[in-house]
């Protein structure tokens, strides 16, 4: 018998990277569930949408009763909780709807699981999962040296951190008090096929590409762990499928890299690959901005535990990655195209601090 997956914010860039991975790579059935607000994309799930074992409701997270019933209704053997507010600059102009959807959703959908689990029998109820998904970015900044472990002590400094902390914690009380079986997975930062185009790889790729300004905050010293989003992929259903009940697992792609490093690694990339004559070499594209209020100066993670327990690393170097990554906007200028229809024009977010 097939499994049966809910994915919440299964639209979005991660979650659809989850649903293609297990509609194209295992015999589940899958449920999306997805308010499709301005990140939530159907073009993003168009290559499996005819699949017989796909399934989609429009439904907000919040709304915990609306949540209970396509539980009932569809009966998951998990739940793959990756809705969220996601974006740093966009939780510094508007921190509501990162309290209202991370913090408040979050609680709603753990209700709303609890009822559904409490409900099962038998082996069924054994078997059921809550996998919860969020960030490096509740630990805070490192410095020149260290990694975020799984035992790092949470310290978020913006508000979207601050929201995924709480709903972490939430998660965690919910195994401690309630004995809801769930497992926590807290990741790098994602890049690859489908990244809205306001996050900093498609961003610089598409500006690039038209000859455009490239921005850079501060002075690019800026540090990040970078990490495939097929690889993450893989990684999320290893957790849901393997993983200790109550525990979390810190995914990284063990590739740290400053932003400026990144934006010349795209700039390289564009000038092999799309060669303009017009533009000239992308480098002198680059313009440095006054630096995002409240920045972390450096994320890494210790994936130690997921490889040593679980047996996953990252099949992608970040040169692997970032070159598929590239290809994939160059050869897919209808899908962010839309978007720039839809209203985001590449314009600087996060200024109203």
């Amino acid at each position: 018998m097939s499994k049966k997956y809910l994915v919440t914010g299964g639209a979005g860039f991660i979650g659809s990277a989850v649903v293609r991975r297990l509609i194209e790579h295992t015999n589940a059935e899958v449920l999306v569930v997805d308010k499709l607000t301005y990140a939530g994309n159907p073009d993003n799930l168009a290559g499996v949408a005819t699949s017989p074992r796909y399934q989609f409701a429009r439904l907000d997270i919040c709304d915990g009763r609306a949540m209970r019933e396509a539980m009932d209704g569809f009966k998951p053997d998990a739940i793959m909780h990756l809705a969220a507010e996601s974006h740093v600059d966009r939780s510094i102009d508007g921190p509501g709807e990162f309290i209202q959807t991370n913090v408040v959703g979050t609680f709603a959908l753990l209700q709303a699981a609890l009822g559904y689990w409490r409900d099962l029998k038998g082996a069924e109820k054994d078997a059921f999962r809550f996998h919860h998904i969020s960030t490096d970015e509740v630990f805070g900044s490192l410095g020149p040296e260290g990694y975020f472990e799984e035992t790092t002590p949470y310290s978020p400094n913006s508000p979207y951190s601050a929201s995924k902390a709480a709903s972490d914690h939430l998660v965690r009380a919910w195994w401690h008090t309630y004995r809801l079986p769930v497992v926590l997975s807290n990741c790098s930062n994602n890049y690859g096929p489908f990244h809205f185009p306001e996050k900093l790889v498609p961003l610089v790729t598409l500006n690039a590409l038209e000859g455009k300004p490239i921005p850079v905050y501060g002075k690019g010293e800026n540090v990040r762990d970078w990490l495939f989003v097929d690889d993450h992929a893989q990684a999320l259903l290893t957790i849901v499928e393997r993983g200790r009940l109550g525990e979390s697992y810190n995914v990284g792609g063990n590739c740290e890299r400053a932003n400026i490093d990144v934006v010349r690694g795209i700039c390289a990339l564009m000038d092999e690959l799309a060669p303009d004559a017009r533009i000239g070499p992308r480098e002198k594209l680059i313009t440095f901005v006054v630096d995002r209020p409240g920045h972390d100066l450096r994320y890494a993670i210790d994936a130690s535990k997921i490889r040593d327990e679980l047996g996953w690393t990252p099949a992608e170097t970040f040169e692997t990655g970032l070159r598929k990554t590239v290809e994939w906007y160059l050869h897919n200028r209808v899908w962010w195209e839309r978007i720039r229809n839809g209203g985001y024009r590449g314009e600087r977010l996060g200024v109203n601090a």
